[in-house]
């Protein structure tokens, strides 16, 4: 299987290549030539651990790597996670909630970013083979992407986060990792402006070959294919189709979800929940994608008003016309708002905007109710389930453990303590962050003074 870009002026690329390039040299994002059928499969993948699951997954997407090692990378993926089967489904009330926590820096990202490490570190074996990985976060993609590479050989990764903008326990994850190839640099700035900035530089096609740029953030397709694995897996514990409820900023989760929808997965509607920040609920109820002001929210990390991968549903949605997928980009960066005339809702997605403050209420309701905590984005997830009344099994993600939002929560539940080891043993360890402008060349010439460099 090849790989091609949402804009159409790109080589298609392998997996391996695709992997490595992170973004299409055009600007825009790799997909799968074709969308895989795997109907005839369901049946048996019944039967499989979530390892076993993935495992397939990513064969039905590689087709330039050998089945024993994808079978032996993603074994070892998930060794340090707190959950044998990776994953959990538990039922509060009449939701199910997947725990997608349970890995560790306790956030779903983990689970693509275990699999994305692994795969760098084993295609960079070999002489003069490296990587410079750039990455922004809103919030756990930065740590996530920390723990998958930290300490690796031939890599370095920089990491863009908000100053301020995330949680005090999030900004520890990453700042508090001392392997000299972790790189956390704090903009003054929105994570749309670190958003931008990572843009800009994969965008400046010279530099990203000069410092061989590679991508961890969703952008890259191995986080979005890892990620389909658990809709699958989910879907499959139900013998009706199911809805999932997605909070959502960046749109990689739940776009995930769509694909394994159009594979085949037993799966009926989705809801997409944002916050305050709710440029995609917009969308999805009008058709119009208009950039709005950033909001500081109790959830940080769908404090986003540009999407980054809602250029790969464009292109899905029109049918991969890369034309009207870049005019549609080139509109939206232009005059900050672009159409689509959504028609019938044939993806069968629901949209709605959550407050804080129903947020919080949803979480005081299922401590006090089903003994359940919720941290505040899969609160935002649970609460726009309560908005719709959708047939069939309803699951609710849940993105991330309550103990890294423990000043979030007591807003809602006040003195209720919050912990977890994991978190617990980075207290009283040291933080390295380096503050940086929002300025674009500031960031480069910071990256070519710390880069890895071929002989």
């Amino acid at each position: 299987m090849l790989y091609v870009s949402t804009r159409g002026q790109s080589k298609p690329l392998t997996f391996l290549d695709s992997l490595l390039a992170g973004q299409a040299s055009d600007g825009g994002l790799f997909m799968p030539e074709y969308i895989p059928r795997i109907d005839t499969h369901l049946d048996q993948w019944r039967e499989l651990t979530f390892v076993e699951l993935c495992q397939a997954v990513v064969k039905v997407f590689s087709s330039d790597l050998e089945h024993s090692t994808i079978d032996h990378l993603i074994r070892d993926a998930y060794t340090d996670f707190d959950c044998d089967e990776v994953v959990k489904l538990v039922l509060a009330g009449n939701r199910w909630i997947l725990e997608l926590f349970h890995g560790p820096t306790l956030a779903f990202k983990d689970i693509a970013l275990q699999v994305l490490g692994n795969l760098f570190e084993h295609v960079l074996k070999g002489p003069n083979q490296y990587l410079n990985i750039l990455g922004a976060t809103s919030g756990d993609t930065g740590s996530a992407a920390i723990a998958g590479v930290a300490g690796r050989a031939n890599m370095q990764i920089f990491v863009l986060y908000p100053n301020g903008r995330v949680s005090p326990m999030q900004e520890l994850q990453m700042t508090s990792v001392a392997d000299p190839n972790v790189h956390c640099l704090a903009i003054d700035g929105s994570f749309d402006d670190c958003q931008e900035l990572m843009k800009e530089i994969f965008n400046d096609v010279k530099f990203k070959t000069n410092y061989r740029l590679g991508a961890v953030n969703s952008i890259n397709w191995i986080r979005v294919m890892v990620q389909i694995v658990y809709y699958i897996y989910s879907s499959l514990r139900f013998d009706k189709p199911v809805t999932f409820s997605v909070p959502t900023g960046n749109f990689g989760n739940i776009f995930a979800g769509l694909v394994a929808k159009r594979m085949g997965a037993p799966i009926r509607n989705f809801i997409l929940a944002t916050n305050e920040n709710d440029i995609l609920a917009r969308f999805f109820n009008d058709g119009s994608y208009k950039r709005g002001k950033v909001h500081q929210t109790t959830s940080p990390s769908m404090d986003i008003q540009v999407a980054s991968n809602f250029e790969r549903f464009v292109f899905l949605f029109c049918e991969e016309d890369t034309d009207q997928v870049t005019e549609f980009m080139a509109e939206f960066t232009s005059k900050g708002e672009a159409k689509l005339d959504l028609g019938t809702n044939e993806d069968g997605i629901f949209a709605t905007r959550i407050t804080k403050e129903a947020a919080n209420r949803t979480i005081v309701d299922y401590w006090q109710k089903y003994d359940y905590l919720l941290e505040p984005h899969s609160a935002i997830g649970v609460a726009a389930a309560d908005c719709f009344e959708l047939d069939g099994p309803n699951i609710c993600l849940a993105t991330a453990h309550p103990a890294k939002f423990p000043n979030s929560i007591n807003e809602a539940i006040a003195g209720l303590d919050i912990k977890h080891a994991r978190l617990e043993r980075l207290r009283n360890k040291v933080s390295r962050k380096v503050l940086l402008d929002a300025n674009v060349q500031t960031v480069k010439d910071y990256i070519q003074s710390h880069a890895l460099m071929g002989s």
